[in-house]
């Protein structure tokens, strides 16, 4: 896909009308496109978006080409093109209504939705944006709802929200809106951060969704004093909720800011953040991995380790009863084998049982930190239990190994060359060897 040339000189409906249609159909194949690719659709759509003889016809299919564009690979690519974007669309979904001359405006794609508003100044505490969950992960028209006048954030009995964000007005601010005829309110739904490319947080399995709210009209000081912002995080198999913490995307640093806003609980699965502001919102999360094993394994083990102890120590106790001056290096020696092998195994079961393995217990997210995570993968820090068994199970492996090599010399001088006795430091340094020559 290539720029075209006199994409600046369009202008007539036709021409806006057939440049959003070519490069709708040149980005249907996203998993085809290239980094260069979704720049260069990005600049094409933004101009699109930015045209004042853009149709509705030319919109829709403009946004459902970002809808495309989000399910791209993730590849590297001009992050000014998509951020500009961003700011494109959060403009259109604020200025839609008034366009087309309506009250309400939706453009719904499987991967983002454009909602647009004008409310009665007068008539309303506050306005919810909500998403709610479907059999897909894909957005779909008749579960996005949009409720003009709420005091507080509602979710209705049997229903479950995927994204919500509450945007509620001053109350001392009643005498402005009195004033004003309509607000303008603009919402926009990403299904994921790809336009949004962080160098703070690296996202590796998580799927962050961003919601951007943005209040528009004649009087600038009629903004909201309270934004309340919900997500549910889609977790990957085999992992669950650490921790995370509630974001807008600064433009000014092209990166994410905590400035303003906080977290609360996900005691019910919904990570839930406030701000004083609105922009593009985000939750960013961390995971970490579900330690799960068969029954059968755990079995397994169970019975083999116990035989292994139980014939280690039936073996050690038979020869310390049997032991003369005749054979005292070889039976010493194998005495060693088998207590290093007996502390190995035991070292291993007291230890296989990770210290960090709390995935059991449910996670209390810290509600009074809101810090931006480095990644989304949580890593438990060593708390030295973990390097100690380690050290540990080396230690006496090896020592087997050495003891079995002590063992061996000491077969071939008393067997195999037949001699009659051994040196007189032989007892001293295969102590050495087999327990501090490692």
């Amino acid at each position: 896909m290539s720029l075209p040339e006199s994409s600046n000189l369009l202008t007539s409906p036709a021409d806006l009308e057939s440049l959003a249609s070519s490069t709708q159909i040149l980005t249907s194949k996203p998993e085809e496109l290239t980094a260069e690719n979704v720049t260069t659709a990005a600049q094409i759509v933004d101009r699109l978006l930015r045209s004042p003889n853009a149709t509705e016809s030319v919109r829709v299919a403009a946004v459902a080409t970002v809808s495309q564009l989000l399910s791209a690979p993730d590849d590297s690519e001009d992050n000014n093109a998509t951020l500009s974007l961003t700011e494109t669309l959060d403009q259109l979904s604020v200025n839609l209504t008034l366009s087309l001359n309506t009250s309400q405006s939706q453009v719904v794609q499987p991967n983002l939705v454009v909602q647009s508003a004008q409310i009665p100044a007068a008539d309303t505490q506050g306005v919810q944006f909500t998403s709610l969950s479907g059999t897909s992960g894909s957005f779909v028209a008749d579960r996005i709802e949009l409720n003009t006048n709420t005091s507080t954030v509602v979710v209705e009995n049997g229903f479950i929200a995927d994204a919500l964000i509450y945007v509620r007005f001053p109350p001392e601010a009643a005498g402005v809106r009195q004033k004003l005829s309509n607000v303008s309110l603009g919402f926009v739904l990403y299904q994921n951060d790809r336009f949004f490319r962080s160098r703070r947080y690296k996202r590796q399995r998580a799927t962050i969704r961003v919601l951007s709210a943005t209040v528009g009209g004649q009087e600038r000081s009629v903004v909201p004093d309270h934004v309340e912002i919900m997500f549910r995080p889609r977790m990957v198999n085999g992992t669950s909720l650490y921790d995370f913490a509630c974001v807008f995307w600064d433009y000014h640093v092209n990166d994410w800011s905590t400035d303003g806003c906080s977290k609360g609980n996900a005691s019910d699965g919904l990570l839930r953040c406030f701000c004083n502001h609105t922009t593009n919102f985000a939750a960013l999360w961390t995971f970490r991995e579900k330690y799960e094993y068969a029954e059968a394994l755990d079995w397994i083990s169970i019975v083999g380790l116990s035989l292994s102890i139980l014939c280690l120590l039936v073996t050690i106790v038979h020869q310390i009863f049997h032991i003369s001056s005749d054979n005292q290096n070889v039976t010493i020696a194998l005495l060693c084998i088998c207590v290093s092998l007996l502390a190995f195994i035991i070292t291993f079961v007291s230890g296989v049982q990770n210290s960090s393995r709390q995935n059991d217990a449910q996670v209390e997210v810290d509600a009074t930190t809101n810090t931006i995570p480095d990644s989304d993968q949580r890593v438990e820090p060593d708390r030295g239990s973990c390097s100690a068994v380690a050290a540990l199970l080396h230690f006496f492996l090896l020592a087997t190994f050495m003891w079995s090599s002590v063992y061996s010399t000491l077969m071939a001088l008393v067997f195999v060359t037949k001699q009659k006795g051994l040196p007189s430091h032989w007892s001293k340094l295969s102590h050495a060897v087999g327990w501090g020559g490692l």
